[in-house]
């Protein structure tokens, strides 16, 4: 049994050999050698002198000597043969490999350096036990602690150059593999990024997870770093790294070379993230106002109205809808198109219209796309409207025809009807046959051309249809009321003193509107009224009048006599113009085609359109090349016997709507400059061929050149209206306003647009001005509820007059039943079948 100093002193003896083999295994040459008793080394393990008495020789301290082995002189030098020595021997020594051998051997030296560092510490403290024995007074003992401080220093340095090591090495290899190959290779560099292009543009959240990684890891480098050189915990040494990554100004406190470079180096990194999160942080900004700019947000609304496409109509018709939501103190309409939201928004704002409280929210997308569709929350509209490009109608139509698709393809399904408008009335079968029964359609071309031709006919009518049309006058609604059940139409007709009644959506029918049905039709249950009136809840049924019928002066006997018609410009639509005129104007009528559309083209198109000439029964086509707006073309034609002229506008040769006006307003002065010329001369010899109400008193309120011919021309623009209305040198239908005010109407309930197919249509019931004395004698008082009993003796409906020195119309007036005096030359409005 060995004592436990003699334990202690073996122990000792057995680690300074440990200590001199590994010295003398050929690691000197890397470090200088350690001397543990001399004063440089700064660690004396005793401070009074060794006592006077011997210690035993197995106690004493042994000289340990660190030395070089010198290499024997007669060796041969230690210089590998070229030829013994292989290609991958060779590879230490290419230039491209020596970055690599340091890094490899600094990291081989910092890990002996470690190792004789806890070596010499535990040599150290056996050293202090040993003359703790001996009752030393005082010594110095190594922390404990000094290992694991260098070996967070160590492992921090290590994980700075890994990474580096790595790339060296990959790229080595790369090159070296791909030495042989004469192709082009993409190079390490190219390659890792384009895979963190990749990965940062495929993975939304990966910008700041990489920033937060290497926030992180900064933190742990630096906190490990701090630990091996300060005396402080690792904890605390954590937060120190925290706070220089988060403020480079709290190195400046450090103190000591070894924490001063350490802090200085994280505060340099702490400056680089927080760099790379201002960036990370202004693109996200940037990015979120972008989306809101270009309109690629959400729209979170419902009921609302949707607005799919941008033609010259949107103006018009976002100025119907606010008027219709007015009553509802305002709405929320989205307008959705191929356009950025930013220009969209200015165009708008330039029309200067009072929205009345109703919101317009502005989206830039493709009504063709299901996601973009979803953006504007497509499946919770009220109604949707799809308007029809300008330019070519059969483009326009097939891709009105696509939406629909995309519509009807919504997984969430519709909650509000679509409202399509289409060019070509061809198409419109092929549209209602893909949308069943959620589309309505308007097709404003055919019905803006049937219009004109009406107006040109019974001028002052255009004025009569953007009253109704529109909603700031009244319109259509339809309603049930119970307690009309049982009653007969004729007394309906006179039981609301605020509306007009004209129609009855039937219920045994299937819900199918009849206009102006017979007197004797009785209201059944579940019957509907179909009235004219300001607002939806400004009527309602009241007690019934006591209402004198009385009877017709005169039978009524519709003059038709042959006309002269000139139209100028040409419309895509123009056959379906022709086959309407030959079917109400009298035998023997003429109807002169001017345009600068060749003769042999001419025909082609009509032919192509399906009109057969030689099947014309009343009216004879007269064809005539030139330009409308040059004065000498127009001087060729009788612009003088014409009983109506139609200037329409030509979209063939005008791209924009104001263009296209520009154009119609030249053409009408231009005609009314050569007629206020040579009417003078020529009424003194010829009579006058008077149309079918070319005697009243609606043509001469237009202080037109000649109380003989009516101009109609066709306006595109609201503002050109303001022009002619000051004027007072033509009427006008404003083609795009009254399309926008049928898409508005048909968008709040899509009832009415059998009402106004009806009207517009060929067959069934149409709008006809009348004159007074076809209903009253002179100075005869009567009231407005016995003008109507005394129009149902011929099927008709009175829905308003016209005074004689009255500018505008009045429709559905106040005060029915009150008694008044007529004039002959005033003239009501009908609703009545065609005749």
């Amino acid at each position: 049994h060995l004592s436990k100093k003699e334990r202690f002193v073996e122990k000792n003896m057995s680690l300074n050999s440990e200590i001199a083999a590994s010295s003398s295994s050929g690691r000197d040459w890397l470090f200088p050698s350690p001397s543990f008793s001399s004063s440089q080394h700064g660690r004396r393990l005793y401070s009074k002198p060794k006592p006077t008495s011997s210690c035993p020789p197995g106690i004493r301290r042994r000289r340990i000597k660190f030395s070089r082995t010198p290499t024997p002189t007669n060796d041969k030098p230690l210089i590998p043969d070229a030829k013994k020595v292989s290609v991958k021997d060779n590879l230490i020594f290419l230039p491209q490999f020596r970055f690599q051998f340091a890094l490899l051997t600094l990291a081989i030296s910092f890990f002996l350096l470690l190792r004789n560092t806890h070596l010499q510490l535990q040599l150290n403290h056996l050293q202090a036990e040993i003359h703790a024995c001996h009752n030393l007074d005082t010594f110095n003992v190594p922390s404990p602690q000094n290992f694991t401080r260098n070996l967070s220093l160590t492992f921090s340095f290590t994980l700075l150059l890994i990474p580096l090591i790595i790339f060296n090495y990959i790229r080595y290899v790369s090159k070296s593999r791909c030495a042989d190959n004469i192709s082009e290779q993409v190079s390490l560099n190219k390659l890792i990024a384009y895979r963190v292009d990749v990965f940062l543009s495929v993975y939304p959240y990966a910008k700041p997870l990489v920033l937060l990684f290497a926030t992180l890891l900064l933190i742990l480098i630096g906190g490990l770093a701090l630990f091996g050189v300060t005396s402080d915990d690792l904890v605390h040494c954590l937060w120190l790294s925290w706070t220089y990554v988060a403020d480079s100004g709290n190195h400046a406190n450090s103190e000591g070379i070894g924490p001063r470079l350490v802090a200085v180096s994280i505060s340099f990194g702490g400056m680089l993230i927080f760099a790379m999160m201002l960036g990370l942080v202004s693109d996200g900004i940037s990015e979120k106002f972008d989306s809101l700019r270009k309109g690629k947000s959400e729209v979170v609304e419902q009921n609302h109205t949707l607005i799919l496409g941008w033609s010259d109509k949107l103006g018009s018709l976002l100025n119907q809808l606010s008027i219709a939501n007015e009553s509802l103190g305002g709405g929320t309409v989205a307008v959705m198109a191929e356009r950025d939201k930013e220009e969209m928004e200015l165009d708008i704002a330039k029309m200067e219209f009072d929205f009345k409280g109703t919101s317009v929210i502005c989206r830039s997308g493709s009504p063709l796309i299901l996601a973009d569709l979803r953006k504007v929350s497509v499946s919770k509209a009220r109604s949707i409207i799809v308007l029809a490009e300008d330019g070519n109608a059969d483009q326009s139509d097939a891709r009105a025809l696509r939406t629909v698709l995309s519509l009807t393809g919504v997984k969430e399904g519709l909650r509000g009807h679509i409202v399509v408008e289409l060019s070509d009335l061809d198409n419109e079968v092929l549209v209602k046959l893909v949308g069943g029964d959620l589309v309505e359609t308007v097709v404003a071309h055919d019905v803006i051309g049937r219009l004109m031709i009406q107006c040109a006919r019974q001028p002052g009518l255009a004025q009569i249809w953007e009253d109704i049309l529109g909603f700031e006058n009244c319109e259509f609604y339809i309603k049930r009321w119970s307690q009309l059940d049982g009653m007969q139409f004729e007394d309906v007709l006179i039981s609301f003193p605020t509306a007009i009644p004209c129609g009855i959506k039937v219920a045994s029918y299937g819900g199918k509107i009849i206009l102006n049905p017979d007197d004797s039709y009785v209201m059944q249950e579940g019957d509907e009224v179909l009235v004219i009136a300001e607002d939806d809840d400004t009527y309602a049924p009241a007690s019934f009048p006591t209402v004198w019928r009385g009877s017709l002066p005169k039978d009524f006997v519709y003059p038709k006599s042959p006309e002269r018609i000139l139209l100028c410009g040409w419309r895509r639509d123009m056959e379906d113009m022709i086959m309407v005129l030959d079917a109400s104007l009298a035998h023997g009528s003429e109807l002169w085609m001017f345009n600068d559309v060749l003769e042999k083209e001419r025909e082609k198109k009509l032919t192509d359109g399906g009109l057969d000439i030689n099947r014309l029964e009343n009216i004879t086509l007269v064809n005539r090349e030139g330009n409308a707006v040059i004065r000498r073309h127009l001087e060729s034609l009788p612009l003088e016997s014409f009983d109506s002229i139609l200037i329409l506008a030509d979209e063939s040769v005008e791209d924009s709507a104001i263009q296209a006006d520009s154009r119609s307003l030249a053409t009408l002065l231009l005609i009314r400059d050569i007629q206020a010329r040579r009417l003078p001369y020529v009424a003194m010899v010829s009579q006058a061929h008077g149309g079918s109400f070319s005697k009243g008193s609606w043509i001469g309120e237009m202080k037109q050149a000649s109380d003989k011919t009516v101009i109609i021309s066709e306006i595109l623009d609201p503002r050109t209206k303001n022009l002619l209305a000051m004027s007072k040198i033509s009427d006008y239908v404003l083609s795009n306003e009254l399309v926008s005010m049928a898409l508005a109407m048909v968008s709040e309930d899509r009832q009415i647009n059998d009402v106004l197919e009806e009207l517009f249509a060929e067959q069934g019931n149409e709008m006809h001005i009348r004159q007074a004395d076809l209903y009253l004698r002179e100075s005869e008082k009567l009231s407005f509820y016995e003008i109507m009993l005394r129009a149902r003796q011929r099927r008709e409906i009175v829905i308003g007059y016209r005074l004689a020195n009255a500018e505008r119309a009045v429709i559905n007036p106040p005060a029915k039943s009150e008694r008044r005096s007529w004039s002959l030359k005033d003239v009501f409005v009908v609703i009545t079948e065609k005749e």
